[in-house]
């Protein structure tokens, strides 16, 4: 049931935005543990809604040109890349020597080890966890590698490294900020309970901009106009997939109706960490969140944050009707105070 408020809570944002015989809610489900950031969604979404190019010189900063969700990239894969991983038991590497050992006796003395650790005799006693991890020369990194991470070798031998890989896009969330504070009615609520901008009579005020949570919509330079991912509108209609999910190679991104998604979503967390991944864990699914749950949402191996999303989205607009009842008390009060100011000076 919807709370009393319906700007946040549990909602079908369709029947809701007045669509009676609305279909089944639709959305992206995205599995980040088989995305291999070949891109192919962000040259589809191009190649199918005509968006600009993004720029073609590297960031410096990874594998990325596109850098984040703007108004000319409605798709981003984000490479992060982690020399460890957040949760791991054994300790981060932190100023420890990098240098040749003078003597192989002297190093496992110093680093209270039995074998030759690899490190200077300068490594402080009692760091033989550092001293373990650095006695064996150059490390296979897992990469390329046959099987999943963890399903081979099981969690305790993980490599040092990893790329997590995710493609972000809006969430199209229940309760879109962007959509109610619009004063044109650009951006609208479809029967499939996503969220679509119509350019054509955006103004480029850019208040969708702030009032989104997740800092995915955007102005294009240009002209000012607000833009951001329809989850192909166009080819919903006409019972097509989104063109990014028809590109992706790994089933990576994967489109169909919200409940299926969250009910696939469960599984896959689940056998994943059956299989040696314990970090994984499901983004944006939950409907009780802060945004009444996403129509686009994501499995991921990291915190939140790892991949620059927050770690509680709140809908912008949740506290609007309080803060007008406030405002409206405040008015009271002060007229309330005003008159008795003037009524308490006749004689």
């Amino acid at each position: 049931m919807p709370h009393a408020n319906a700007l946040y809570g549990p909602l079908d944002p369709a029947p809701d935005a007045g669509y009676g015989d609305a279909p089944p809610r639709m959305g992206f489900f995205t599995d980040t543990s088989v995305c291999i950031g070949c891109k192919a969604c962000e040259v589809a979404c191009k190649e199918w809604n005509g968006v600009p190019e993004s720029g073609l010189d590297l960031l410096g900063m990874s594998y990325d040109n596109t850098g984040a969700l703007t108004a000319n990239s409605w798709r981003h894969v984000a490479f992060v890349e982690q020399p460890r991983s957040v949760g791991w038991e054994s300790p981060p590497f932190e100023g420890y020597p990098d240098g040749p050992a003078v003597s192989p006796v002297t190093a496992a003395v110093g680093a209270r080890t039995s074998t030759d650790t690899g490190t200077d005799p300068g490594l402080p006693p009692g760091s033989p966890v550092a001293a373990a991890r650095m006695s064996g020369g150059p490390e296979f990194l897992g990469m390329p590698g046959g099987q999943p991470p963890g399903r081979g070798t099981g969690v305790e031998q993980r490599s040092d490294f990893r790329w997590l890989m995710m493609s972000d896009v809006c969430k199209h969330c229940t309760h879109a900020a962007c959509l109610d504070v619009c004063p044109t009615g650009s951006l609208f609520r479809t029967e499939f309970g996503t969220v679509v901008v119509q350019e054509d009579i955006c103004n480029g005020c850019g208040y969708c901009i702030s009032a989104c949570p997740y800092g995915v919509i955007d102005q294009r330079k240009d002209d000012g106009r607000a833009w951001k991912c329809t989850l192909c509108y166009d080819r919903l209609g006409a019972g097509m997939t989104p063109a990014c999910a028809q590109a992706c190679p790994t089933e990576s991104i994967q489109y169909g109706p919200l409940d299926e998604l969250r009910e696939r979503a469960a599984a896959r967390v689940q056998t994943l960490q059956e299989r040696g991944v314990p970090e994984a864990r499901l983004y944006g699914h939950d409907p009780n969140d802060g945004v009444g749950g996403d129509g686009a949402f994501f499995l991921l191996l990291d915190e939140p944050e790892v991949y620059g999303l927050p770690p509680d989205p709140v809908v912008t607009t949740r506290d609007l009707p309080a803060m007008w009842k406030h405002a409206g008390l405040a008015a009271l009060t002060m007229a309330a105070a005003t008159a008795v100011a003037f009524l308490g000076r006749r004689p």
